[in-house]
């Protein structure tokens, strides 16, 4: 069996490999280890946050499409009966009823488009998280040379 034995200072001790600044190995190797666990956590409270304002620009969004629904049933409702009564006065109640079909499918259709174009305004990118996340590569990788 073969055994392995360190390298000796003066006196027999084993020598261990330090820095300029009195630091081991193990030291160094031990503070990029917090270093990098420190990081990660800030990253991802800065993801959090980012998600956070996306999911309150999609509330926004689906908030608006709902509020539009229910505009527009009441609406559709009560206004729809009205102006059929009074064009009743001129034309067949049927055909009344047709023209206001069509003036309140063409309002849901505009409150439609408009709150799509809310939604997709959301960006779930995190761009300001994946920037820092290249700056922290960039980072690692100069602790490295």
């Amino acid at each position: 069996m073969t055994t392995y034995n360190a390298p000796t200072g003066t006196g027999g001790t084993p020598t261990t490999h330090t820095t300029a600044d009195g630091r081991s190995m193990g030291d160094i190797v031990g503070d990029i280890a917090k270093d990098v666990s420190a990081l990660v956590r800030q990253e991802m409270d800065l993801a959090k946050v980012e998600m956070k304002q996306e999911a309150t620009k999609a509330g926004k969004g689906a908030g608006m499409l709902g509020g539009a629904g229910v505009a527009g049933h009441m609406a559709l409702l009560f206004l729809t009966f009205t102006l059929v009564f009074l064009l009743d006065n001129w034309m067949p109640l049927e055909l009344a009823a047709l023209i206001m079909t069509a003036v309140w499918g063409i309002i849901a259709a505009v409150l439609a488009a408009r709150g799509r174009k809310e939604l997709k305004q959301v960006d779930p990118k995190l761009e300001t998280t994946q920037r820092t996340l290249k700056e922290d590569v960039q980072w690692a990788k100069a602790q490295k040379s």
